[in-house]
This record gives structure tokens, C-alpha cells and sequence, in this order.
């Protein structure tokens, strides 16, 4: 657990410091009061400040694991929270279980609003926090990866074929990436994208 002693005049003052310095929320620490302050003798003589020690309970990856699992268990979905450990700096999380098709949705569009979800909380809770949260079920997006890429090379035929540029639906950073990285290599098109998140859409464009 991360750790942090802090010095200031109120202990209010060092709490508030404390979680700055941290990211974190009041509600996720555990405070511990080393030194309470004091005035010196009559005024005269030097003050005590305050010193505390902030213990964070949950760290980034445990508080997306719990949220997770409480959800399932409001939703009434039996499925496991696997913890995959990558290099990237994400925290990527599967879900593993039967009937889980009511969190995946249409194209994914459930799953997607669950991972934009759990970015917002993320970063609202751990406000230092540098990585995203990248939530799988059943595999299902290097299923999804596989679908995108062949739709990537169909639509590049096209607008080479027609010479006209095509829009595609609107996707998570995840999935315009692939979209990009299948055709990245092709001389006859470009892609870029264009809009806000969650809106923001892919384009492909004669070269």
C-alpha cells in the first residue's frame, strides 16, 4: 500500500495536502495522526505543526476490480474479474462467464460504455493516474479486432473502387487504431479521424 507522512499546521491543512500529492479521494485513505499541533508556551516559544500518515486503501487496479465485480453481482451476471497484466500502462481487465452477451451489445456498443465508464471513474478517483482502462469480455474484442480489419481492407476497395471517401460508425481509440494499423501500408488511401469522443469516427480517403 502507498504510504505518505505529511507536515502542515492544521491537520486539515496536512489531509488536504496529503491527497493532493497522492491523486486520491478523502474516501479511499486511511488517516493516522502522528502529531497533533500545539502553540508554544505563552506564544513565545515555537509551535507544533500537525503530522499525519495517509495509507491508500485501494490502489487503481483493486478499485476497478471491485467495482467490476459489485456490478456484475447488481446486475445478476455470474462472470469472473481476471486481471491481465500487460506492459503498456493500462489497466486491462476480462470478464469470464456464460450469458455475459447483455454487457457486450450490439458492436459492442454496452462494452464500449462500460470501459468509457470506468475511465471517467478512474480518473476522477486517481487524478494522477496516466494509464486507461481496457475491459474485455470472453475475448471478444480480438474477435471484434478480426471483424474491423477485414471491414477496413472491404471499405479501402471501395473507395479506391469509387474514388470517394467512406465514414465509418463512430469507435472507441481502440478500435479507429485498428482501423488506421490495417491500413496503414496501403498507397491508395489515407485514414484520419474526425469529431469528439465518444463520437469521434474514422475516415477513409482516396490518397
Amino acid at each position: 500500500m502507498k504510504t505518505l507522512e505529511v507536515t502542515a499546521k492544521t491537520v486539515e491543512e496536512a489531509l488536504e495536502e496529503g491527497i493532493k500529492e497522492l491523486g486520491v479521494k478523502k474516501n479511499n485513505v486511511r488517516v493516522e495522526i502522528i502529531n497533533e499541533p500545539s502553540q508554544g508556551l505563552l506564544k513565545f516559544l515555537s509551535s507544533k505543526n500537525a503530522k499525519i500518515k495517509l495509507t491508500v486503501l485501494k490502489e487503481p487496479e483493486e478499485y476497478v476490480k471491485e467495482f467490476l465485480e459489485k456490478l456484475l453481482h447488481i446486475i445478476q451476471l455470474n462472470g469472473k474479474v481476471i486481471v491481465e497484466r500487460e506492459n503498456d500502462g493500462d489497466l486491462h481487465f476480462n470478464i469470464s462467464g456464460k450469458d455475459l452477451g447483455l454487457l457486450i451489445g450490439k458492436r459492442g456498443n454496452t462494452l464500449n460504455a462500460l470501459q468509457y465508464l470506468l475511465n471517467v471513474i478512474l480518473h476522477r478517483q486517481f487524478a494522477l493516474i496516466e494509464g486507461r482502462v481496457i475491459v474485455d469480455i470472453e475475448n471478444y474484442r480480438e474477435k471484434r479486432k478480426i471483424t474491423l480489419e477485414q471491414l477496413a481492407k472491404n471499405l479501402a476497395s471501395k473507395v479506391m473502387r469509387t474514388k470517394k471517401e467512406v465514414v465509418l460508425e463512430p469507435m472507441t481509440p481502440q478500435e479507429r487504431r485498428i482501423i488506421h494499423i490495417a491500413l496503414k501500408n496501403n498507397k491508395h488511401v489515407v485514414t484520419y479521424s474526425h469529431g469528439d469522443d465518444p463520437h469521434r469516427k474514422v475516415i477513409i480517403s482516396p490518397r
